[in-house]
């Protein structure tokens, strides 16, 4: 048969209708062990009378549950035990009080091997107390009203009780888990179920053979003992089985399988507790280069060195599994407030510090560690390994240590999916709505001439209204989404640019462009058929790339920039000074101008630092023989500072904010007439 292991912890909500609950079904066991017991229940012989054949029975029943086999993964956790066979016998043999003890101490001595609490005991004992009166009910039924007489009867009587037994425990302990968790009974009662027919049908079958034996003689009872005990043996093989499937072969720690169950445990138990659950995953840094130096056999070598390390001095409520390849997963439970889960995460780094000697060799491991914490990053244990994994991959990016998850990770979130597919549905029809472009204008400062404008993109959603711009390129910008936006933006900013052309305006347009169109050839080729297309001169195109663009790989992109450079295309480095700044890139680009990030524009005038890092870089732009545009030019102090510096030219809402190409016009109208 197989019991149920409940956790040490109560409900959160609804502990009045939890407790309430098992209170009620002790008081049932109890009213019904005394009343089936009052009512022909008691030993068919009385206590003094009954044969050897029952102690021998009662003292195998207890026996078999000193080596009690686990296995499974359902939220009940089962305890693989025989001792249903033994009971089901001795009812039918001598009566239901002798099996009630007999259920009720190998119960008692099963909970004392798993080291059960108190009220958790009391709850099994009654539970199939319960189940037992019930089973004993049903035999009576069934023997005394069977239409056939005989051994048919008491077979039909037994498989009936057992049938019985079954179903009322299963529900019992369905409801209770219904109540802890908040699940559906129905459908925890039938995961149960489903799990188990198979040996609870081959304990019921055993107990009639056990129950002819008993009757017969003491001897049978213990010859029979070899082969029920056989079914005992094949329960472990399976349990062993089961484990090892959910044990990595190699270094012993947990495989994914078996991961995700220890997890999905201790988040039952936090949802209940209101505690935080922390799922970490280390990826090993270069791991590949020790394969191929030193070979496989090192290679693992080193990764049952790292379990050892990671399992020793293991806490309470942690797991540790290996992933496969130079993957582990790391879980800690119980986290209060206090506790920081980064900690966690150093401590993982900890045990990576110290070189491992695997024989002649020393080798130093290091590795990047994502981190997820239930329930603020999710709520199941998919969700926090895949937001771990993100984290993980943030990690590596970034060259640091360790990352929490945070939705900006995540490129290929189901709602980013849904808005890429919308935006490639917009771009997929050249004429349909929802791309489109505000213009910023660009101001010389030393006689308030507007030089050119910077076109910014806008989506405007069907359902969500204006999305951000910098939600549709982290969104866009690992797929090739990223090179249909951007041929349709270059399309609207040409088309534009001729239009005011044509309007007598001497303008240039400033455009944004990403690291996969910077690496692609064909953006070149792309760039040059549309210039032609739109008969606009090539001069007026300023294609603005930022600092960590051209540090993503800077060989390729060196070579497209001096190609669009050859075009006459100026090349902007834009957001100057936020990235890895290269003195010598910025040498080696055809750079025709720098635009100073407004972080620093912004507070100059009450920032000393941020002042000496402008007037530096205008100087720096004028001793290469570039022009220097200010972002963020908020107010006329800023304005006056940055002129007084010598800085060409400024962008910002102390000129105008971003508006509409019809608007833009007006506002050229307005400006020309101001000034």
């Amino acid at each position: 048969m197989a019991t149920t292991l409940m956790r040490n912890t109560a409900p959160k909500e609804h502990p009045g209708r939890y407790y309430g609950f098992m209170s009620a079904v002790a008081a049932c066991a109890i009213a019904g062990a005394v009343a089936v017991t009052a009512f022909g229940g008691e030993p068919q012989s009385g206590w003094f009378g009954v044969p050897f054949a029952f102690w021998l029975t009662a003292g195998l029943a207890l026996v078999a549950e000193f080596r009690p086999a686990r296995w499974g993964g359902l939220w009940m956790s089962p305890i693989a035990s025989i001792y249903l066979v033994y009971v089901l016998a001795t009812m039918v043999t001598w009566g239901f009080l002798p099996a009630l003890v007999v259920q009720s101490g190998a119960i008692y001595l099963l909970c004392m091997q798993i080291h059960a609490s108190a009220w958790r005991t009391v709850f099994n004992i009654a539970q199939q107390g319960t189940a037992l009166c019930v089973a004993w009910l049903v035999w009576n039924a069934v023997a005394a009203g069977s239409a056939w007489e005989g051994t048919i009867a008491q077979l039909l009587a037994v498989f009936a009780a057992g049938t019985a037994w079954t179903l009322t425990s299963s529900a019992l302990v369905a409801g209770r888990q219904a109540l802890r968790i908040g699940g559906g009974w129905p459908d925890l009662f039938w995961q149960w179920l489903r799990s188990e027919w198979a040996l609870r049908a081959t304990q019921i079958a055993i107990a009639p053979i056990l129950a002819t034996a008993a009757m017969a003689s003491w001897w049978l009872v213990a010859a029979s003992a070899i082969p029920i005990f056989a079914v005992y043996r094949i329960l472990q093989a399976a349990a062993d089985r089961e484990r090892e499937a959910e044990h990595d072969p190699l270094t012993g720690l947990l495989n994914r399988k078996g991961f995700q169950q220890a997890v999905d445990a201790k988040l039952t138990d936090a949802a209940e507790t209101g505690t935080a659950v922390a799922v970490l995953i280390l990826d090993l840094d270069r791991f590949a280069d020790v394969n191929s130096a030193l070979g496989h056999e090192v290679g693992d070598q080193l990764l049952v060195e790292l379990a050892h390390r990671f399992d020793a001095d293991k806490p309470k409520g942690k797991a540790i599994a290996r992933l496969g390849g130079d993957e582990f997963a790391f879980m800690w439970s119980e986290l209060d407030g206090m506790t920081d889960p980064m900690e966690c995460a150093r401590e993982i780094r900890a045990r990576l510090d110290a070189p491992i000697v695997l024989g002649d060799a020393s080798v130093e491991v290091d590795g990047s560690v994502g981190i997820a914490v239930f329930p603020d990053d999710g709520s199941d244990f998919q969700t926090l390994f895949r937001h771990a994994d993100i984290a993980m991959y943030e990690s590596k990016q970034r060259a640091s240590s360790f990352a929490r998850y945070a939705p900006e990770f995540d490129h290929n979130s189901p709602e980013r999916l849904l808005l890429l597919g919308d935006v490639r549905r917009t771009l997929d029809h050249p004429d349909s709505p929802g791309v489109n472009l505000y213009y910023q204008p660009q101001v010389r400062l030393a006689d308030g001439e507007v030089i050119g404008a910077e076109a910014l993109l806008r989506y405007h959603h069907p359902e969500r209204g204006i999305v951000n711009p910098a939600e549709i390129i982290e969104t866009a910008e690992h797929s090739s989404v990223m090179r249909m936006l951007t041929e349709r933006v270059v399309d609207i900013a040409l088309r534009q640019l001729r239009s005011w052309n044509e309007s007598g305006y001497d303008l240039r347009m400033a455009v944004n462009v990403s690291v996969r169109d910077l690496q692609s050839p064909e953006f070149t080729d792309f760039l040059t058929e549309r210039i032609d297309a739109y008969g606009v001169n090539a001069m007026k195109l300023q294609l603005e790339i930022t600092e960590s663009a051209l540090m993503a790989d800077p060989r390729r992109v060196v070579v497209n920039v001096q190609r669009l450079s050859d075009l006459g295309v100026g090349i902007s480095l834009d957001d100057f000074g936020t990235g890895f700044s290269s003195m010598q890139h910025l040498r080696r680009l055809p750079v025709t101008e720098i635009k100073i990030d407004k972080s620093f524009v912004t507070t100059l005038i009450d920032d000393p630092d941020n002042a000496a890092i402008v007037s530096t870089t205008i100087d720096l732009g004028r001793a290469l023989d570039v022009e220097v545009v200010a972002e963020g030019v908020e107010d006329e102090k800023v304005r006056e500072q940055l002129e007084s510096w010598g800085c060409h030219a400024g962008q910002g809402w102390h000129f105008a904010k971003p508006m509409a190409a019809d608007a833009f016009e007006r506002w050229m109208v307005d400006h020309r007439r101001d000034k």
